[in-house]
């Protein structure tokens, strides 16, 4: 299903990241991928076609949201276990942007910036000294609503290791257990092409935060089919500007 662009970048996704890979080569397959796949031209291609209602605009958007921080996720390619290409828009003013919590994720993955600026910073858990912070382990609920589930694990100790600056044409990927946290305040939009690479995918996350109690769920609202299809072509009218 889905026109040409569609189908090509299904058929990259499939041929680099389906087979059993050790996670540093999944790591490296996927930052080469995503370089390929976010370069403005092709990522441009790609989301004016499902803006046009090319690939699952039904399944893709009961996948894709708002996030709380602020920014806006959209699924652009579903590979089911294997993988996930999404489309990431951080928006200057709307939500609350800024640095979100602590975490790590489920499986490798790789971001290419597309346009805008990140920063990230990397962490590591020490015995003392660091950061102080409140651990949560996320989960997904298991109902069709699949909301995060939070549940308390202890206080904890997190030491900063590494701060970086990536801008438009950047790329990194990252094993699964990495703790990080990303944030952007540039005015202008930024735009990131992240990508879930599936394989061996972990049953929770580990959420760290010094900002206080979190709340036990935190509800996913996905978009209507039309709202995911006017976010694909708003993205698809920013990628031309």
């Amino acid at each position: 299903m889905g026109g040409r662009q569609v189908q090509a970048a299904r058929r990259l996704l499939a041929e680099a990241l389906d087979g059993e890979l050790p996670e540093h080569e999944r790591v490296l397959a996927a930052r080469t991928v995503i370089a390929e796949l976010g370069s403005p031209d092709r990522l441009l291609e790609l989301t004016a076609e499902l803006a046009s209602g090319e690939g699952d605009p039904e399944g893709c958007a009961r996948l894709s949201y708002r996030h709380v921080l602020g920014f806006d996720k959209l699924l652009l390619i579903d590979g089911g276990p294997h993988h996930m290409l999404r489309a990431h828009l951080w928006h200057a003013g709307r939500g609350a942007v800024g640095k979100e919590d602590i975490h790590n994720h489920r499986s490798p993955l790789a971001s290419y910036v597309v346009r805008g600026r990140l920063t990230m910073e990397l962490y590591a858990p020490v015995p003392d000294g660091g950061v102080e912070a409140d651990r949560y382990q996320e989960s997904l609920s298991p109902d069709e609503s699949a909301d995060w589930l939070l549940e308390p694990a202890g206080p904890s100790r997190l030491h900063l290791t590494h701060v970086a600056e990536y801008a438009a044409g950047s790329t990194y990927a990252l094993p699964a257990n990495t703790l990080h946290r990303a944030w952007t305040e540039t005015a202008e939009p930024t735009v990131t092409l992240f990508l879930e690479t599936g394989s061996g995918r972990r049953r929770h996350t580990d959420v760290f935060t010094a900002a206080g109690p979190h709340p036990g769920a935190v509800p996913k609202v996905p978009l209507r089919v039309e709202e995911y299809l006017s976010e694909l072509a708003a993205l698809a009218e920013l990628l031309r500007s």
